[in-house]
């Protein structure tokens, strides 16, 4: 039996990802200390639970960075992949309490829908602003990075939701203080926290397959089996696995049934054409194969250890 690995790892971008994070934690503490003496200050119920997503906020960046931080830790004996699924696993949590938050924010619209509340809306309208423009900043902040990492996507998600959660507790402050049309605030919310759950669910599904070793939903396996099966000296490859180990980490492992009983370097020669039909054709960028001729094993393409 033979393994070989093929390696090809994206540009190390995170300790700049670390310092946006640090920035967007900071702003996030701000903005929710002063909801929370704000909404005590005025009796606003919306203040307060926008301060409570702001708070789940601080949480999730603080995971996220902590995450960001582990996933460089170099691999060891008893950690032979380090810590590079510690942003999926980030990326996890974070989408579990924006769900968690978002059903809370509906409990406490459905309650204040019930009993309106006349409060000191001046108070609302200013703290909300200040708030739109932190998260506003901090989403900018982080936008590129949420393009190709799921653990900055996460962050990202929480931020935007956030943002727009703001926004409604701005107009809903603006009614009361012009129209004193309550009801509106509560309206807002229950919005903001169904597109919570809408965002949340995607992210926590996305995590979930990653964490579970799915194959992604964008590799098809018959095409991968069929385009190894082309190349020469290959009967069948069979026993497949295909798993995300990280964002920029695709693996492949697999059983190849040879036509012939070839020598190791004819196999290298075989197993370079295989990593590079992979790559170019599945961006697959770890390769594990274990070679056989006449072996007497389950030949499937998936096999149920």
């Amino acid at each position: 039996m033979g393994n070989a690995h093929a390696h090809n790892h994206a540009q190390d971008t995170k300790d700049l990802k670390g310092q946006k994070l640090l920035i967007t934690i900071f702003l996030n503490i701000i903005i929710t200390v002063a909801q929370v003496i704000g909404g005590i200050i005025s009796g606003s119920l919306s203040l307060l639970s926008d301060a409570l997503h702001n708070f789940s906020d601080v949480i999730s960046l603080i995971v996220s960075y902590i995450a960001a931080k582990l996933s460089k830790r170099k691999a060891s004996i008893n950690r032979t992949f380090g810590y590079k699924r510690a942003e999926i696993l980030a990326a996890f949590i974070n989408a579990s309490t924006l769900v968690i938050v978002a059903v809370l924010l509906i409990i406490e619209a459905v309650k204040r829908f019930n009993n309106p509340q006349e409060i000191e809306s001046n108070l609302v309208i200013w703290l909300s602003i200040i708030a739109i423009i932190g998260n506003g900043f901090s989403v900018l902040l982080l936008k590129k990075d949420s393009k190709n990492n799921i653990n900055m996507r996460s962050a990202y998600l929480h931020l935007f939701t956030d943002m727009l959660a703001s926004v409604a507790v701005l107009i809903g402050g603006l009614l009361m203080k012009y129209y004193q049309m309550f009801w509106v605030d509560s309206l807002l919310t229950l919005l903001i926290a169904l597109y919570l759950i809408w965002v949340g669910y995607d992210l926590l599904k996305t995590s979930t397959r990653m964490l579970m070793l799915f194959t992604p939903d964008d590799i098809n396996i018959k095409e991968v089996v069929r385009a190894v099966n082309k190349l020469p000296k290959v009967n069948k490859i069979h026993h497949v696995h295909i798993w995300n180990l990280s964002d920029d980490e695709l693996h492949l492992e697999a059983h190849l049934d040879l036509t012939e009983d070839i020598t190791t370097t004819a196999f290298n020669a075989l197993l370079l054409d295989i990593e590079n039909v992979l790559h170019d054709k599945f961006n697959i960028n770890h390769v594990t194969i274990q070679p056989e001729f006449n072996k007497e094993d389950p030949k499937e393409v998936i096999v149920q250890d």
